[in-house]
């Protein structure tokens, strides 16, 4: 308790770390549920390293261009990290969606390359920009460390777009999630919703990535609406007990982690593995009490 409160202090030196990672745990989950909804479950693990490769390209773009670099602002550095971010979360989710739908070639295979290239080309990025590297690669690993008042209010305001969005066309985007066929018989607007949905996801997956790291993104995206499903009854409960999960494993566990002096996003993950792994078994038991006192 005294460490949650030390954290929660006004006077807490890495506050804006604390106030990003939890805005973050919250967010995560809302649109991870519709990526677990739509089984689309690999692309959530892909995205986060997709987009973490648009922020070292961007990155690296003045370096290439013979910039002076040292000159840039770190607000100049922060927006443009988080346009190609943005930029490669859109055309990635976009692309890997559309073939998804046409049903060509193997998606797993498909997703699981681009993850796997999107890491390595994002660690060979960085490794050649001697500015960037420091900070970015301790991103890049899980390590919320400084996070400025700019870059948390960046964070909330696309936050904030997606929330709202979200509850606006909550029941838009839940029908043409759940039931795609239905929705085109009835003649809705599948293919806008479609794309609405993706440059939600777009959005949360750059921001999050930008402000916390690909590993957390990637946590929290799935994990929580995973944990959730395991004892909600309806879709709203879904989306409220993910967000829930989410928010309180990033407090609790950035906690941790300044307790035992450890990295923040590995604990956070950890941590949300644990919640689900307690959920889990709790969920079998409950499960097992029933059918014997049925």
């Amino acid at each position: 308790m005294d460490t949650l409160r030390q954290i929660l202090s006004p006077d807490f030196l890495l506050r804006n770390s604390v106030y990003t990672s939890v805005l973050i745990g919250l967010a995560c989950p809302l649109v991870g549920v519709f990526l677990v909804l739509r089984r689309l479950v690999f692309m959530g693990v892909a995205l986060p390293q997709i987009s973490s490769t648009g922020v070292a390209l961007a990155l690296s773009l003045p370096m290439w261009l013979g910039a002076d670099v040292t000159a840039h602002s770190s607000q100049g550095e922060h927006t443009l990290a988080f346009l190609g971010s943005l930029t490669f979360s859109l055309v990635a989710i976009l692309v890997l969606a559309f073939l998804e739908r046409r049903g060509r070639g193997m998606a797993e295979g498909r997703l699981g390359t681009a993850y796997v290239v999107a890491a390595a080309a994002s660690i060979l990025l960085l490794s050649k920009n001697r500015y960037a590297e420091i900070g970015w690669l301790d991103l890049l690993k899980g390590e919320v460390i400084t996070i400025s008042n700019f870059d948390l209010t960046l964070t909330a305001a696309a936050l904030a777009v997606v929330l709202l969005v979200l509850g606006l066309f909550y029941k838009e985007l839940l029908f043409v999630s759940f039931d795609r066929d239905m929705a085109a018989t009835l003649r809705k607007r599948v293919l806008f919703w479609d794309v609405l949905l993706y440059l939600l996801i777009g959005l949360t997956v750059s921001m999050a990535v930008l402000s916390v790291g690909p590993l957390i993104a990637f946590g929290f995206l799935l994990i929580p609406p995973l944990t959730a499903h395991l004892f909600a009854d309806n879709m709203r409960q879904l989306m409220v007990l993910a967000s829930l999960v989410g928010g309180i494993a990033a407090l609790l566990g950035f906690a941790i982690a300044y307790q035992w002096d450890l990295p923040v996003g590995p604990t956070d993950v950890a941590l949300l593995g644990i919640l689900f792994a307690c959920g889990w078994c709790a969920q079998k038991t409950i499960s097992i009490a029933r059918r014997l006192y049925a």
